[in-house]
């Protein structure tokens, strides 16, 4: 319930999408008085006439003199030499943190600005804030949440947040810190669980118009998947990787002469893994075996193989077909920056999975995941994603409240066992799924309000220039 929550505070910028670059007053706004929001935000500190629970209405709106008063009111808490999870830990105890998510989302952004006035040298800008107070969030809920499955590691925050500083990556330093605050103390802070259920169904995207071209070819590991070749698929990295087969379709163990471990170029274009004897060459066509080899990562989920200790720096790749391989990457850095970015891409452009077949018979069949990109919009992505995550979790927690009789048939033993894997599996792909696209989707948000304000600028320059 509260992974929701936290999701969605993190890219919801819809005040800055709105009217990024404004200087005129919405027309659902008030007239600006510097003078009234001084003696509101005061009154809104101090509760004189107000509850917890009335404080981020008059913070949230997307008005001049909303936007006044929250700054006056931000003005009241010095977090001069705080972390940003010490600044975040005072800040959410003096009021009740909810309403709608864009509501929520603006008194956020108001904290990033106000942390960064009270910290001129720190190394971080509003958005690195803003982006480390919603992992934060996140990281908590992983962490003291009541989520079925195995709790975030320390390196799996840390390489979840990869790039997120600015197109940097954070001081390993200070993300270990952060870590360890919040898994020794877990966030707390006032909040009206009723009016969070609420905003619920809030999002309400638009449908992505971009169509794709695409080439079907087969998929080397089974010829019932077929992998979407795009021709104008954007390139996200590439370099040498080392690959070997652990596990064919459906989990089946590779036979030992088939495990070897091989060297490719590695390329990851559009939701395909290329895997080429030779460097990559935008120019070149692609041979046989170069598309005999390419994996597709739809739904597929890249995880550090932290029990493998034959050889460094190696990460797993469990396929949409339960196909296993293991790649290792030159170095440490590297390894991490293809697990972020396989993990980025498969969540930001699977398509939604189809239900599982419905048959007279019992037997656990798993749903089908289907290789073409998404057709929804990133905010109607993540929401499927989100409502996903719930169902399968609640599954898995239904199946594991009645355990298996040790005296039934080996064959339903066996059929209890796959299907509390595949939800075991699924929760925590779908976990790491949430978090990286709901970061990403924030990132990708800010970047268009820099466009919007560099044009509304312009735009403007150019009118003075006429005159």
């Amino acid at each position: 319930f509260f992974l929701t929550y936290c999701l969605y505070q993190c890219y919801y910028k819809v005040a800055e999408r709105l009217a990024v670059g404004s200087t005129e007053t919405l027309a659902n706004g008030n007239k600006a008085d510097l003078q009234a929001a001084k003696r509101l935000a005061k009154r809104l500190y101090n509760l004189d006439g107000f509850k917890k629970s009335d404080v981020v209405r008059h913070l949230s709106k997307n008005n001049d003199f909303s936007h006044m008063v929250a700054e006056e009111y931000l003005s009241y808490f010095n977090f001069s030499g705080m972390m940003v999870d010490q600044a975040l830990r005072v800040f959410l105890r003096e009021f009740a943190l909810m309403g709608e998510t864009q509501e929520r989302e603006r008194v956020l952004s108001h904290f990033s600005k106000r942390y960064l006035q009270s910290n001129p040298n720190t190394i971080l800008n509003e958005d690195s804030v803003h982006t480390l107070t919603c992992a934060l969030m996140l990281l908590n809920t992983d962490l003291h949440g009541h989520n079925v499955g195995k709790r975030m590691s320390c390196m799996q925050f840390i390489s979840n947040l990869e790039g997120l500083n600015d197109g940097q990556n954070f001081p390993k330093d200070l993300l270990k810190a952060l870590y360890n605050s919040i898994k020794n103390e877990k966030l707390q802070w006032t909040i009206d669980e009723e009016e969070l259920r609420k905003s619920f169904s809030e999002l309400d995207g638009r449908k992505d118009s971009t169509s794709h071209t695409m080439k079907r070819i087969s998929s080397g590991g089974n010829p019932l998947i077929s992998v979407a070749q795009q021709s104008s698929a954007q390139v996200y990295v590439n370099g040498f990787l080392v690959r070997k087969v652990h596990a064919d379709s459906d989990g089946k163990r590779t036979p030992r002469g088939k495990r070897g471990w091989k060297t490719f170029y590695a390329i990851l274009k559009g939701l395909i893994l290329y895997l080429q004897k030779d460097e990559y060459r935008p120019d070149k066509q692609l041979s046989d075996e170069d598309l005999k080899n390419a994996v597709s990562i739809h739904h597929s989920l890249a995880m550090r193989a932290a029990d493998y200790s034959k050889r460094p720096n190696v990460f797993y790749l469990r396929t949409a077909d339960w196909r296993v391989f293991l790649f290792q990457a030159p170095n440490a850095e590297q390894m991490q920056s293809w697990i972020t970015r396989i993990n980025t891409v498969a969540a930001m452009f699977s398509a939604p999975p189809f239900p599982a077949a419905i048959g007279s018979q019992k037997k656990f069949s798993r749903p089908l995941l289907p290789g073409s990109n998404t057709k929804l919009s990133q905010e109607e992505q993540l929401k499927s994603h989100e409502t996903r995550f719930r169902a399968i979790s609640a599954e898995l927690q239904e199946l594991r409240s009645t355990p298996q009789d040790r005296k039934s048939k080996s064959r339903d033993q066996e059929e209890y066992k796959q299907r509390e894997e595949y939800m075991d599996f699924e929760v925590k792909t779908f976990f790491t799924i949430l978090f990286l696209s709901s970061l990403h989707l924030y990132i990708f948000l800010n970047v268009s309000r820099r466009k919007h304000a560099t044009e509304h600028i312009q735009r403007h320059s150019n009118r003075q220039a006429v005159k």
